[in-house]
């Protein structure tokens, strides 16, 4: 694991939002062999429950693309869709060129998945995984060997080979799923909510087997409910009730509030949770929330930055709170996620 994470690979650029996929020409559904992933409208329903409402994405060949949300708002289910797993009720999806619908068994066998589960058996040693899965994706002899060890010495597993995936910490057994998922250097991977339950040594070191593939030419899908990871990723989707309401690198969803005239503010006051509760109904709020001990406050688009800080002074003042600072800051991936996601502001990005 001496791969750094901060030498990720650079975020691709040119990457088109959700309002101009349809002047794209993404509903016609042509193949394009720059794209691992394309979507149209793709949608699932469970009786009158829409858990995937109308995805239009794409990913390139060779992206990181994380979809980042909390449980249940469609994540998984959108992966089990490009699997070829669960049909569609409506829409379109093209993986590696072919169509879910139409190819799913071919899909599956070019493909590498690691569920959130992990598929892992406790009964079985790390190198008794390796082999079996290796069996499952058809690799061979000394081939699926060299493999195994390749593996086995970049993750820093080769003195655990013979150990139970039951005595594996969290951490190990991640990453043996992962190796599991991408033993036969599949050109498309899957991985869902792969950092669940590990510490923040552990997701770093996972984070650089996940980059050494993509600088290999794998592509790589993530989802994640965990702002840390959205920040390794080329390009992110952010997903609220089945739908995405947001799609961009990073870095641009970070500065689309100010390329939508919002500001944020942060105060820093004596008693924080009394003036969230006071700034959430003040007239220039377009969203508020806590950050820390901090208060962040999304002014609605267009609103005069000093004068909305003057008055908002006043205001707190007014009722006892006393500020120690209320200043403009750059927005973090949560206080667009929240922007993004809240009711009553306009989906950015």
């Amino acid at each position: 694991m001496s791969d750094s994470p901060s030498a990720r690979p650079e975020p691709v650029e040119g990457r088109p939002t959700t309002d101009n996929c349809t002047r794209l020409g993404f509903q016609n559904m042509t193949a394009n062999p720059d794209l691992a992933i394309e979507t149209a409208g793709l949608t699932r329903r469970f009786g009158d429950f829409v858990a995937v409402d109308g995805l239009t994405f794409s990913v390139r060949r060779g992206e990181v693309f994380g979809l980042l949300g909390p449980n249940g708002c469609g994540k998984t289910t959108t992966i089990r869709m490009l699997c070829g797993v669960l049909p569609p009720t409506a829409g379109s999806a093209r993986v590696l060129g072919l169509d879910v619908s139409a190819a799913a068994d071919e899909v599956k066998r070019r493909i590498g998945y690691m569920s959130q589960r992990a598929g892992l058996y406790d009964d079985l040693t790390v190198r008794e995984h390796l082999d079996f899965y290796g069996g499952l994706y058809g690799l061979r002899g000394n081939h699926r060997q060299a493999l195994m060890d390749e593996f086995l010495e970049q993750t820093g597993l080769t003195a655990r080979a013979g150990t139970l995936v039951a005595h594996l910490p969290g951490g190990l057994r991640q990453r043996l799923a992962f190796g599991c998922a991408s033993l036969h250097q599949p050109p498309l991977l899957f991985l869902d909510e792969p950092t669940a339950g590990v510490d923040p040594v552990a997701r770093r070191a996972f984070w650089d087997a996940i980059h050494r593939r993509a600088q290999a030419g794998t592509t790589i899908l993530i989802t994640t409910h965990f702002l840390e990871d959205a920040e390794y990723c080329h390009s992110l989707g952010l997903m609220h009730r089945g739908r995405l309401v947001a799609w961009n690198t990073p870095t641009a969803l970070k500065t689309s509030l100010d390329q939508a005239g919002q500001a944020l503010l942060e105060i820093e006051c004596d008693e924080p949770h009394r003036a969230l509760a006071l700034v959430g109904t003040w007239l220039y709020t377009a969203d508020a929330s806590l950050f820390g001990s901090l208060v962040h406050v999304l002014l609605r688009p267009q609103v005069t930055l000093d004068a909305a800080v003057e008055e908002l002074r006043t205001l707190l003042a007014g009722t006892g709170i006393h500020t120690a600072r209320i200043e403009q800051v750059p927005p973090s991936l949560e206080d667009v996620f929240v922007a993004a996601t809240a009711d009553h502001v306009r989906p950015i990005g």
